[in-house]
């Protein structure tokens, strides 16, 4: 029996993680583990430990890493020690990371600097700010990579990453966006008291390498909505440098009929919500990846996005509330085509299990080797 710990940090990762977490848990030949810290014990961001709860898993670890003091460093340094205690108690034989976060960073350094062998899901993408270095900078420090795509694959390989260590499977979100167990529209809308026949979906991040502007740009963007007709589904930012000016505008919606707020969705009733959506605004990474699967039209705004694989019928716009308030203007005669696009076939949860149980895996060699192009 192989033990396996997967580590999450926000709503986001957890979504795209779950179906690997659900097949490895329910296969006798893996004894699996969950470390769950970041914003999923934050009040404020909906303590979506709940989420994680309802899915019964067997052993599921909290700790806490935020300080009273939220810069990324400390965030980082603190996680890595209450991870590595973990280590020492359950003895993993592998650490299974997703993306870019400062918790995947640390689950890769915990992993490599204790002989641990490190899983990245989602390696090799490219994306933008400081996401961007982490994402590779934990593919540096991991063992093997489970990419999206050939895209990706290629990338790591011209980071000196071996070929045999690269699985393609795909997106592991896609396996849940086209499940027949997602909730109904009517189940998810009663669910949050949602009573809007059309609506769109808010989704604003912070940029933490502009973070001197970040005030401007959601007092602009929450003017632009304001100043807008359609009904809007809000979800909070993720809890990166700068997202208070964030929170803080978005108090201006708390009292008006065509907006609903939320901390945090259910992950499955969010696909729901989005996929009978007029369009999805922000800047998103479900704007690039989930909304294009749907059909959906997007307004990007920004530069959060800016490297990552555009789909072509994507609006993309500044920051001014001018290019904001032109988009909206023009969004309901703006229709995309549903893509096939490079993420999977929705069965990316069995190709990762059939990964591990293939022997070969659990023979990489922990002294990881560079290849030259």
């Amino acid at each position: 029996m192989k033990n396996i710990l997967f580590l999450t940090g926000t709503r986001a990762d957890f979504g795209k993680i779950k179906s690997l977490i659900s097949i490895l848990d329910d296969d006798s030949n893996f004894e699996v583990f969950v470390f769950v810290t970041g914003m999923h014990l934050q009040k404020e961001y909906g303590y979506t430990l709940i989420e994680i709860e309802r899915c019964n898993f067997k052993n599921v670890h909290t700790f806490e890493n935020h300080t009273h003091e939220t810069t990324m460093d400390l965030t980082l340094a603190k996680t890595i020690e209450g991870l590595s205690s973990y280590c020492k108690i359950i003895q993993p034989d592998m650490i299974v990371v997703h993306g870019d976060r400062v918790e995947t960073l640390a689950g890769a350094i915990v992993g490599s600097l204790n002989n641990i062998l490190v899983a990245h899901i989602e390696g090799g993408e490219l994306s933008g700010t400081v996401d961007e270095l982490i994402r590779h900078s934990v593919s540096k420090l991991s063992h093997i990579h489970f990419v999206s795509n050939e895209d990706a694959a290629k990338r790591l390989m011209q980071m000196g990453e071996m070929k045999s260590s690269i699985y393609t499977i795909g997106s592991p979100d896609i396996d849940i966006m086209f499940s027949d167990d997602l909730p109904s529209l009517e189940t998810a809308k009663e669910y949050y008291q949602i009573g809007f026949q059309k609506f769109a979906i808010v989704m604003f991040h912070p940029v933490t390498t502009e973070v001197n502007e970040m005030k401007e740009y959601a007092t602009n963007f929450v003017s632009a909505l304001l100043n807008d007709a359609h009904n809007y589904v809000v979800i909070f930012p993720n809890n990166d440098l700068g997202n208070q000016y964030i929170i803080n505008e978005y108090q201006k919606l708390k009292d008006n009929p065509r907006f609903r707020v939320f901390p945090s969705l259910r992950f499955e009733y969010f696909l729901t919500l989005l996929k009978n959506s007029q369009f999805i605004i922000g800047n998103s990474s479900a704007g690039i990846r989930e909304a294009p699967y749907y059909g959906i039209p997007i307004i990007n705004i920004g530069t959060r996005q800016q490297n990552r694989a555009l789909h072509a019928d994507i609006i993309n716009v500044d920051y001014s509330e001018k290019s904001i308030s032109d988009a909206l203007k023009v969004i309901d005669s703006h229709s995309i085509q549903q893509t096939n696009s490079d993420f999977g076939q929705g069965n990316s949860a069995e190709q990762f299990l059939t990964s591990l149980q293939n022997q070969a895996i659990w023979n990489v060699n922990h002294q990881k080797q560079f290849r030259d192009l």
